[in-house]
């Protein structure tokens, strides 16, 4: 179960401000992956934190309406599939937790962050499995899985038949075969492998991704 220990430790080591960043979505086969930060009020406690992928989503949903009420700050950010498809996967989550820290309205000067860093010139703290053991990294965690799942809600409706309001993106059997005989949207992630297989035409190919100097050459 999570705990305030890394919280505490930070502060005693003359932090102030330490917020907790996670992300949701990593392993979806569609849309953006989405990533909070959050810095919890010690004095406000909130209890029932842990990891978003151990909560119903009812509890989920009570719980990021307590985070977003009683949090000093917050904030929720995200990488497009296109991001993902042209960096990785794992450095498009590294970039939606950077943009969750620079939106938060209270500056933190210390980073918990569940497994890997972000490039930000601040203090942080990787921790694996973080989000089951830091309450800040669990509350990022149920804030970024509710945003996600509420915008994968609204993307159902945009691209219906693949079942996005019960599987979230994954790679679950209903998505798998909607993709197989629907073919993926313009908003799949043509880097994993289940989508290009489920491509029907050239207009999806995916060709790898591009050199570094292509991406960021000025014209």
């Amino acid at each position: 179960m999570p705990s305030s220990r890394y919280e505490r430790a930070a502060r005693s080591a003359g932090f102030r401000s330490i917020a907790g960043v996670d992300e949701a979505g990593r392993g979806a086969l569609f849309g953006p992956v989405f990533a909070a930060a959050v810095v919890l009020d010690p004095s406000r406690q909130i209890r029932g934190l842990d990891d978003s992928k151990q909560l119903d989503p009812e509890r989920r949903t009570v719980l990021a309406h307590r985070i977003r009420e009683r949090a000093v700050a917050w904030a929720v950010a995200g990488a497009d599939a296109y991001e993902i498809d042209r960096v990785n996967i794992l450095q498009a989550s590294r970039i939606a937790m950077k943009r969750a820290v620079e939106h938060l309205r209270t500056a933190s000067d210390f980073l918990l962050i569940d497994a890997i860093t972000v490039d930000l010139p601040l203090s942080q703290k990787a921790i694996i499995h973080g989000d089951s053991l830091s309450f800040s990294i669990a509350a990022a965690s149920i804030l970024a899985k509710t945003a996600r799942d509420a915008a994968l809600v609204q993307w159902d409706h945009v691209f219906p038949g693949y079942g996005f309001v019960h599987n979230k993106g994954y790679g679950t059997p209903d998505h798998l075969a909607a993709l197989a005989a629907l073919g993926p949207t313009t908003l799949h992630r043509f880097s994993f492998e289940p989508v290009r297989n489920a491509c029907h035409s050239q207009d999806y190919a995916w060709s790898g991704y591009p050199e570094q100097d292509e991406l960021f050459r000025c014209s």
